[in-house]
């Protein structure tokens, strides 16, 4: 899989958590409406974001936890929307995808937000990530 394919499967996970939240949907009725017929979307890059949107689904509560402890003066409700779903999705592909290293995680949310986000929560999300991944890493 090429470095673009994962990073429009990142994009699609974080638009997929994005709806879950703002729409109040769980995540069945999501998969449900999220893939419109006659999309042209290539089987490994809708696999992937799948993949993604599960495993931060799965875990969200621990998502959120770790998102919450690390932003000392952000409550996750007064986050920007893109903002909360982007780290979400990074916080999610550390947890669930070990075998990508976390600079990459880090550099490819980054580049989303930079898309997505507002031009000052590229600081915020690089800090956040920063400090989520150095506490998982092993001691």
């Amino acid at each position: 899989m090429t470095a673009a394919t994962r990073r429009k499967s990142r994009e699609l996970a974080m638009q997929m958590l994005f709806q879950a939240d703002v729409g109040k949907q769980t995540p069945d009725e999501v998969s449900a409406t999220f893939w419109k017929a006659g999309d042209k979307v290539e089987p490994e890059v809708r696999g992937f974001a799948e993949d993604l949107f599960r495993v931060a689904t799965t875990n969200l509560e621990k998502i959120d936890e770790l998102i919450a402890t690390h932003s000392k003066h952000w409550r996750m409700e007064r986050m920007a929307a893109v903002d909360r779903n982007l780290l979400r999705m990074a916080v999610g592909e550390m947890l669930g995808f070990k075998e990508t290293p976390f600079p990459i995680v880090i550099n490819e949310a980054l580049e989303i937000g930079r898309r997505y986000s507002a031009p000052e929560s590229i600081n915020f999300l690089n800090g956040l990530l920063d400090a989520v991944a150095h506490s998982l890493l092993p001691k």
